[in-house]
C-alpha cells in the first residue's frame, strides 16, 4: 500500500451510517412494496432470510478478518488482495470498483423518483414530458463538487444529516394508518405466500438492497481504528437492517391491498404520516446518502488498485493513487469515479446493469467467505482474530453466493465469471511476477493432507483392499548432469502414481552443506516446473550413497501410504556406479521395495517407438509389474503416438502354452495391447537371449527387461552388459508378483 497514508480520523459511526443509509435505499423505498404485494408476507420474509444468509456471513467474515490485521485504504479490495495475492485481489478489485462507482448513478437516478409529483405535474398540467436527467445531471455535478472540494469529512456530516431525515420518514411510516389496515389486522396474514414461480426474479430485484452493509468497510483507510469500527459498525448495520425490513414487510401487507402495493411504487407515501412529502423526502435522503457512501468509496478502492500498482501504466497508476497532502483524500480517483457515474446518470438508465452490478458483489462477498472458510481450515498460528465468526457459516456464505448467482441469471452469472477471467489474465500478463493466491489456501492443503495421510495411516483395512499403485522413491547425484531418471519417475506418478526425488549432496550436515540443499531444492523446483511433472522434490546430505540409501528407504511417503518402489539409475557406458547399486542390494531388499535399476543410453529417446517389455521364463514374477509400469507409463503425453510391444522368449515345446499365458494376461488385466503387439520367439542354442534383445529393441524409446535377486549374487554387474545395441532399459525386480 501507499507509504503516505496517514492514520484515519473517523470512528465506528461513518462506518454504521454509511451501511444502513444503504440498506435502507431505493430498494425499500420502490420496490419493497411491489415485492409484498406480489409474494406476499411469508414470502418477502423468505427473499429476507435468503439474502440475509449471504449478508451476515459475509459481515461477520469482513468483522473477523478486520481485528486480525489492520486493514488500510480499499476495504474488501484490501481484504482480499492481501489473502488471494494482488492479482486475484486486483481482478475481483476492479470489478468491485465500477460496481461501487455505477452504483453512484444507480442512486442518483433513484433520486429522481423522489420527484415524480412535480414530473406528473409537468407533464398533466402543462404538456411538458420532462426527462429525469434534468434533475439526475445536476444533483450528480453538485455531488461531485461536494466530494471533489470538501471530501469525505463533509460527506459524513452530511451523511448524518440525510440518516436524520431517512429515519424520521421511516417512524412516520410505522405511524401511518390506512382503511385498509383496519380490514387487514382482523386476517391471518402470517400464512400469505403467493407467486412462488417469481421468487427468483423478485429476489434479483430486492437483494441489492441488503448488499449496503458492505459500504462503511470502503471508508477503512480512513478509520482511527479499523479492528473496532468495522466489525461493530457493519454487524449493528447488517442485523437492524434485518429488523426493519421485516417490520417493513409486515406493516406494509397490513397497510395496503397486494394491487396497490404492485402497481404504485410510492406506496410508501399512501400509508405514512405526512406520506406525500415525508416519503418522497425520506426516498431523497437514502438514495442521496447511499449515493455519498458510493462516491466516498469507489474513489478509495480505486487509489488503492493504482496503489497497488494494478494497472499495466506506471502514470496512470501514479495519478490515481496519489492523494491529497496531510488527509490523502483520493482527488484523482474521485474525478475519475464522477465521470464514471456521470456517464451513466446521462444515459438515464441503469436496469440493464444493475444485475451485473449484484454479480460482481455477489463475487466479493463470495469470496470474503471463502477466505474466512479458508482462515479456519487452515489453522494458521498467525491468524489471531480478535472477533470470530464461525467456519460453516463462512461456508455457508459462500456456497450460497455461488448457487444465488447461477439462481437469479445463469446468463449474467457467465457473463461475470468471464469478465472476471479477462481481467484476470490481463493483470496475470502485465505482472508475471506477482502470484499470492497459493498463500491462503497453503494453509488448508496442509490440513486436508494431514488429515488425509493420518486417516490413511490408521486405516489399516483400507489399505489392504486398495489396489497396487507405484508410490516410487528415486535418488540420484547426477540430476543435473542427465536428467533421465526425472524424466522416468514423472512418467510413473503422472496419473496413476506418487514419485519422490531425491537428490544426494556427499559430505555431512553442517550449515554450508544445509544452504547448498536450499538452492539445489530451488533449481529442482524450476526444472521440475519446465517438465510439468508432479513430483516431490527434496534433497538429501549424507556421507556415503550406502547411508543415504539406509536414510531414504525410511521415509514416509507423501501419498500417506507406505513407499513401495525404489529407482536406482547408472550410465551404460560406465558401470562404476552400478556397482553401488549392486554393493546395496541386500539393503534395498531389506525393505519390501520393487527395485527398477535405470541403464541411461547416450541415444535420446524415441517416443513414437514405444515400450518394449522383454518377458523371461526364469524370471515371470516381474512380468505383471513389468506390464503394469509400461501402462502407467505409456498415459503420458510424452508416450502418445507410442505403443506398449510385449516380447517373450521361450522354449519351442513351450510355445503354446507361454502364447496362452501372454493372451490371459492382456484380456485379464484389460490391457490396450493388440495381439499383433506380442511377440513370442523361440530361443535357440547359438543364439544369447542379449543379442535377440539387441535386435529387435535397438529403436524402442524404452525397453524393460526383468531380473532375479538371485543373478544380482551370482552374475554381478555382467546381468546389466551387453545391451550396446539398445538405448535406455529399465531393470526391474518385483518384491511380489503383482496381480493384474
Amino acid at each position: 500500500m501507499n507509504k503516505n497514508i496517514k492514520s484515519g480520523t473517523f470512528g465506528t459511526a461513518p462506518v454504521f451510517f454509511t451501511a444502513i443509509s444503504t440498506i435502507l435505499g431505493a430498494i425499500l423505498f420502490l420496490r419493497f412494496g411491489y415485492a409484498t404485494g406480489t409474494l406476499g408476507f411469508v414470502g418477502v420474509i423468505f427473499i429476507i432470510i435468503v439474502g440475509h444468509m449471504v449478508t451476515i456471513p459475509t459481515a461477520l467474515a469482513i468483522s473477523e478478518i478486520a481485528t486480525n490485521k489492520r486493514v488500510e485504504g480499499g476495504g474488501e479490495y484490501f481484504i482480499i488482495s492481501r489473502s488471494f495475492g494482488l492479482n486475484i485481489g486486483a481482478t475481483i478489485g476492479i470489478a468491485l470498483y465500477f460496481s461501487q462507482a455505477i452504483s453512484i448513478a444507480f442512486y442518483v437516478i433513484a433520486f429522481t423518483e423522489a420527484f415524480e409529483p412535480l414530473f406528473n405535474f409537468f407533464s398533466q398540467k402543462l404538456g411538458i414530458f420532462l426527462p429525469r436527467q434534468v434533475i439526475s445531471i445536476p444533483v450528480m455535478l453538485g455531488l461531485s463538487y461536494l466530494i471533489l472540494k470538501k471530501g469525505a469529512n463533509l460527506g459524513v456530516k452530511a451523511l448524518y444529516f440525510v440518516v436524520a431525515i431517512l429515519f424520521l420518514s421511516l417512524l412516520l411510516f410505522f405511524l401511518g394508518k390506512t382503511d385498509y389496515s383496519f380490514f387487514a389486522e382482523n386476517k391471518t396474514l402470517i400464512s400469505d405466500f403467493r407467486n412462488s414461480d417469481s421468487f427468483f426474479k423478485v429476489f434479483a430485484i430486492c437483494f441489492p438492497a441488503f448488499t449496503g452493509m458492505t459500504a462503511g468497510v470502503g471508508l477503512s483507510g480512513d478509520l482511527k481504528n479499523p479492528g473496532k469500527s468495522i466489525p461493530i459498525g457493519t454487524t449493528l448495520a447488517t442485523i437492524m437492517g434485518m429488523i426493519l425490513y421485516v417490520f417493513i414487510a409486515w406493516k406494509l401487507t397490513i397497510s395496503a391491498s397486494p394491487n396497490d402495493l404492485v402497481s404504485n411504487q410510492l406506496i410508501m407515501g399512501k400509508i405514512a404520516l405526512f406520506g406525500v412529502f415525508i416519503i418522497p423526502l425520506g426516498l431523497a435522503a437514502s438514495t442521496i446518502s447511499s449515493a455519498l457512501g458510493s462516491v466516498m468509496v469507489a474513489p478509495r478502492t480505486l487509489q488503492a488498485l493504482a496503489a497497488d500498482r494494478s494497472f499495466p501504466i506506471r502514470k496512470v497508476n501514479l495519478l490515481l493513487s496519489k492523494g491529497k497532502p496531510v488527509t490523502n483524500e483520493p482527488f484523482n480517483a474521485s474525478i475519475i469515479s464522477c465521470l464514471i457515474a456521470l456517464i451513466f446518470v446521462a444515459l438515464g438508465d441503469v436496469n440493464a446493469v444493475a444485475e451485473i452490478i449484484s454479480m460482481f458483489f455477489m463475487l466479493t462477498y463470495g469470496s470474503l467467505c471463502l477466505i474466512s472458510f479458508l482462515n479456519h481450515f487452515g489453522s494458521d498460528p498467525s491468524y489471531r482474530p480478535t472477533f470470530r465468526s464461525k467456519w460453516y457459516l463462512s461456508l455457508m456464505g459462500f456456497l450460497m453466493c455461488v448457487w444465488l448467482m447461477f439462481k437469479i441469471n445463469p446468463v449474467y452469472a457467465f457473463a461475470a465469471i468471464i469478465v472476471m477471467t479477462l481481467i484476470h489474465l490481463f493483470i496475470s500478463y502485465f505482472h508475471k511476477d506477482r502470484n499470492g493466491m497459493e498463500a491462503i489456501f497453503q494453509g488448508a492443503i496442509y490440513q486436508l493432507s494431514r488429515t488425509l495421510q493420518v486417516f490413511l495411516q490408521k486405516s489399516k483395512k483400507t489399505q489392504k483392499k486398495l489396489s497396487w499403485r507405484p508410490s516410487a522413491l528415486c535418488v540420484s547425484k547426477t540430476t543435473f548432469e542427465n536428467n533421465k531418471a526425472l524424466e522416468l519417475l514423472k512418467w510413473i506418478s503422472f496419473k496413476y502414481g506418487f514419485g519422490t526425488y531425491i537428490h544426494l549432496i556427499e559430505g555431512y550436515f553442517s550449515k554450508s552443506t544445509y544452504k547448498q540443499s536450499k538452492e539445489i531444492l530451488d533449481k529442482l523446483i524450476e526444472k521440475s516446473v519446465d517438465m510439468h511433472s508432479n513430483i516431490y522434490l527434496d534433497t538429501v546430505i549424507s556421507p556415503s550413497y550406502t547411508s543415504a540409501i539406509a536414510q531414504i528407504i525410511q521415509l514416509p511417503s507423501i501419498s500417506g501410504l507406505e513407499n513401495n518402489m525404489i529407482i536406482f539409475e547408472f550410465e551404460k557406458r560406465n558401470l562404476n556406479s552400478v556397482n553401488q547399486i549392486i554393493d546395496n542390494f541386500s539393503l534395498i531388499r531389506a525393505g519390501d521395495y520393487d527395485v527398477c535399476i535405470l541403464g541411461r543410453s547416450a541415444k535420446s529417446i524415441n517416443f513414437r517407438n514405444g515400450i518394449h517389455v522383454w518377458i523371461k521364463s526364469i524370471d515371470f514374477e516381474n512380468s505383471n509389474l513389468m506390464i503394469l509400469l509400461s501402462y502407467i507409463m505409456i498415459g503420458h503425453h510424452d508416450w502418445r503416438k507410442g505403443k506398449i510391444k510385449i516380447f517373450d522368449i521361450c522354449q519351442k515345446k513351450d510355445l503354446e502354452k507361454t502364447k496362452e499365458n501372454l493372451m490371459d494376461i492382456v484380456n485379464m488385466g484389460r490391457l490396450p495391447i493388440s495381439s499383433k503387439n506380442i511377440e513370442i520367439i523361440i530361443v535357440e542354442d547359438n543364439i544369447s537371449s542379449k543379442s535377440i534383445i539387441n535386435k529387435k529393441s535397438d529403436g524402442a524409446g524404452l525397453t524393460i527387461i526383468g531380473f532375479r535377486s538371485e543373478q544380482i549374487k551370482h552374475n554381478g554387474s555382467e546381468l546389466f552388459e551387453g545391451y550396446d545395441d539398445i538405448g535406455d532399459i529399465l531393470f526391474v525386480n518385483a518384491f511380489k508378483q503383482q496381480e493384474l
